[in-house]
């Protein structure tokens, strides 16, 4: 399958906020985006008029980014989005919540989406007592997300579930960090999302 495999500090620099692809180092000094906070490339640093479409198109590419996902996939998931009932941005954004790697992510099993992702293609994740190594698989209400016992000794676990309660865990999960599992309470809506997205211009760009 293909995939990003440049510098992801790019990605940050190109949207003019931090997407925190990177987990701890985004928090650090170490971060580019604190050096340089212009888009990269030649001419980052001169001023540009954006246009309707030039708006709408990096709210598209900077959703696409913070989850991780691909145009086609991304795509599908807007196409799903649209045949349910209710807001299509708001069933949209529901969509990539619900994604695997993005539950582990927000539960504090991993620092990153990416680093997510990663742990659950190596089988290191259970729902509702199955294994499950695909990212994208979408979560529903009840189900039990757990870290396999012969995981939990991983630093990538131990290290980022001491910092859970300094990320905290959104309304719509919870989390027994002792036994390292969590459960998904209910869908996640609009308000459960606390990052900038502007999903109605990403409705626009697709609907035209």
């Amino acid at each position: 399958m293909a995939r990003y495999i440049d510098s992801v500090c790019r990605l940050c620099r190109r949207e003019g906020l931090k997407l925190f692809l990177k987990g701890e180092r985004c928090l650090s000094d170490k971060c580019s985006f604190e050096r340089r906070s212009y888009p990269p490339g030649h001419h980052g640093q001169r001023m540009r008029r954006p246009t309707e479409y030039g708006l709408q198109l990096r709210e598209k590419q900077k959703v696409k980014r913070i989850y991780g996902v691909l145009e086609s996939q991304f795509r599908n998931y807007y196409r799903r989005a649209a045949r349910q009932k209710g807001i299509t941005g708001d069933n949209l954004l529901s969509f990539l919540e619900r994604r695997l790697d993005n539950v582990v992510y927000r539960l504090g099993f991993a620092h990153s989406r990416k680093q997510a992702r990663q742990l659950v293609r190596h089988n290191h994740l259970l729902v509702n007592g199955r294994k499950v190594n695909i990212p994208s698989f979408l979560v529903k209400q009840g189900d039990e997300v757990a870290v396999k016992e012969k995981s939990r000794r991983l630093e990538a676990f131990t290290t980022a579930l001491e910092r859970v309660e300094a990320r905290g865990v959104p309304a719509w999960l919870e989390i027994d960090k002792n036994q390292a599992r969590g459960v998904v309470l209910s869908l996640p809506t609009r308000e459960d999302i606390d990052q900038e997205i502007r999903e109605q211009l990403i409705v626009e760009l697709y609907s035209k």
